[in-house]
């Protein structure tokens, strides 16, 4: 998204998507191991969770080899990093701030369920979901590729924000049993399944809203092809409300986040061919 927006802005650059798409991926990764070992640790992976099978709690990975993997990915993403800030800036002060945002990513990555006080366990998994999958990731991307910030960036970075904080949000719905055993008070285990499910509504209602409102402030028409995908979404969200049993949830987790994935794609085709 973030370098569709910088070809709006005329000032896109190859070697800066694709370093940033790469280092993405290793933190992706990062989180998605992380999360399994600190869920393990912690109780939340247990016998009572449903959902598909976590390598550490069902023994296919042992911990220490997790968390070597886990050594292995902040590593990848540091040297991914760097080299994306070294092709990007020749201003030192730019340079070491971006390098701080990219170690509070890694850092938000590994501290989300592993450590002593892992901030999902406190309910705070949204925020950070909110920050570092939209607002951080777009506007940071778009930064690298035009060394500027247009205001109006922040409303797609915010509807990404918002359907990432949903695919959370799902998952988070599907284990609320287990994670109230565990002690994780993740936002539907504190407002509930019947509020998870308003809350994940208006996640993806505000999340097309927002776009409407980008695209009548640039007059980028094209952009609106995005809403080819807000019939997937709202299935998914209808499907949400009406699904109880947690299994049934697994599919939907994953067509939300495939429908955001091609709600970008959707928009840069509208960026690139309208």
């Amino acid at each position: 998204m973030g370098s569709f927006l910088a070809v709006l802005a005329g000032s896109f650059r190859w070697e800066v998507m694709t370093l940033a798409a790469l280092t993405t991926i290793f933190l992706q990764i990062l989180s998605n191991l992380s999360n399994d070992y600190g869920d393990s640790v912690h109780g939340a992976d247990s016998a009572h969770r449903e959902g598909p099978v976590r390598a550490v709690q069902s023994g296919l990975i042992a911990l220490p080899e997790m968390k070597r993997a886990m050594v292995l990915l902040v590593i990848l993403s540091l040297l991914s990093g760097l080299t994306l800030l070294y092709i990007s800036f020749d201003n030192l002060r730019l340079f070491l701030t971006f390098l701080g945002l990219g170690v509070a990513a890694i850092v938000a990555a590994i501290t989300y369920t592993s450590g002593k006080k892992p901030y999902g366990y406190a309910g705070l998994g949204d925020i950070s979901v909110f920050l570092f999958f939209g607002l951080l990731g777009v506007c940071g991307t778009y930064f690298l590729h035009t060394l500027s910030l247009e205001p109006l960036v922040l409303l797609p970075a915010a509807s990404l924000g918002m359907f990432s904080t949903a695919v959370l949000n799902i998952n988070n719905i599907r284990d609320i049993a287990s994670d109230t055993k565990a002690g994780k008070k993740s936002i539907p285990v504190r407002i509930g399944r019947k509020n998870a499910v308003i809350y994940n509504w208006a996640l993806i209602i505000l999340g097309n809203a927002l776009l409407l409102v980008f695209v009548f402030s640039k007059q980028e028409w094209g952009c609106l092809l995005a809403l080819v995908l807000l019939p997937l979404m709202v299935n998914v969200g209808r499907s949400v409300s009406s699904k109880t049993n947690p299994r049934d949830l697994d599919p939907f987790l994953k067509k939300m986040a495939i429908s955001t994935l091609l709600w970008v794609l959707a928009f840069g085709a509208g960026v690139l061919f309208f």
